[in-house]
């Protein structure tokens, strides 16, 4: 179940580079915990927009495939990869500048605001 290298192994790795809070919810507070609108807005522009129901694998699979390879420990955060509209994938290219302003949100867990300088 190895395959190849995933692209972006350490991207969210470097300080500062995997926010995430500030809340927690359980499953039984999401309408349809298998089917969450997912995006993000970069300085008022949408960048990404897709539902948790597009994943290649959802989160049971991905949690097999993990567990195959590494032990998951209660509170483990799984950066399970992103939706279509990257800014290297955009013509022309859209990348963080400073000054820019990242809104991500997920339906029925919030929005996560990161300010850029």
């Amino acid at each position: 179940m190895q395959g190849a290298a995933p692209q972006f192994s350490l991207g969210k790795s470097f300080p500062g580079f995997g926010p995430t809070g500030p809340w927690l919810v359980t499953p039984d507070e999401l309408a349809d915990r298998d089917d969450l609108a997912i995006g993000c807005s970069l300085s008022g522009e949408r960048m990404q927009s897709s539902r948790t129901s597009m994943m290649l694998y959802d989160v049971p699979e991905l949690l097999v495939r993990l567990s195959a390879v590494c032990t998951l420990l209660p509170g483990d955060i799984i950066f399970s990869g992103t939706p279509s509209g990257i800014g290297n994938r955009r013509t022309p290219p859209r990348f963080i500048g400073a000054d820019d302003v990242l809104v991500s949100e997920i339906e029925g867990l919030g929005t996560l605001t990161t300010r850029f300088a």
